[in-house]
């Protein structure tokens, strides 16, 4: 198998997958296409349309098969390798772990519009200025940090679920935006967020996105340098 991702330090959706395949110990090769720019005539997508229709990474190729949206890869790789357990056993918690998955993949757009991911970055300054102007960033984090809270009692921790899941490889890049964006956390979103940070996939893709030292202007709202 082949993912397709575009850079670590930006690119919050190839994150996903990735940190998923790694965590779970499934073998796969990447193939890193560099955001040049996202216009029509862009080597990005000049090179990305080759490989996929839909022009956007992350993309699963498995021999003559294409995915390319992020939750069906999940899908997917949960049907291929079913030992891994990348949802939780149980029907109900995997029903609220897909519905948890689902609202991220087409919610919180307040709070991915205002704090992109950035893992190399440290915008304290900006993260309390959105905080303080924008109500729909403060809603988002709330509804966030709720939910969190929710599945942490509900399942005991220390991940959504107990143990690792596809959720948890979902919400790694939200993770990453908290801490760019220091963003104010309780005790109990504090430990699940040092808990993800400590997992080897998503300190494997960290370790990878601070390697990359790759500024690009037009994926940096914030700064003009790094």
């Amino acid at each position: 198998m082949q993912l397709v991702i575009g850079n670590k330090n930006y690119s919050s959706w190839s994150m996903r997958p990735w940190v998923l395949l790694k965590q779970a110990g499934i073998a796969f090769d990447e193939v890193k296409i560099r955001f040049d720019a996202f216009t029509p005539d862009s080597k990005f997508k000049a090179e990305l349309a080759r490989i996929s229709p839909a022009g956007r990474v992350p993309v699963l190729i498995d021999d003559d098969l294409t995915v390319w949206d992020t939750l069906a890869i999940a899908e997917y790789l949960a049907e291929k390798f079913p030992a891994q357990q990348l949802w939780p056993q149980d029907a109900k918690a995997r029903a609220r772990a897909r519905s948890v998955c689902a609202e991220m993949h087409s919610g919180f757009g307040a709070l991915r519009s205002h704090f992109p991911m950035n893992i190399e970055a440290s915008l304290p300054e900006v993260g309390a200025r959105v905080l303080a102007e924008q109500a729909a960033v403060r809603a988002d984090v709330e509804r966030l940090f709720g939910m969190w809270s929710a599945l942490l009692d509900a399942y005991g921790g220390p991940l959504l679920f107990g143990e690792f899941s596809i959720a948890d490889a979902y919400f790694a890049p939200v993770a990453m935006r908290l801490k760019t964006y220091a963003v104010p956390v309780p005790p109990n979103i504090a430990a699940y967020l040092k808990r993800v940070g400590e997992l080897p996939g998503v300190a494997a893709w960290v370790r990878d996105a601070l390697a990359e030292r790759d500024f690009l202007d037009f994926e940096e709202p914030y700064r003009s340098q790094a």
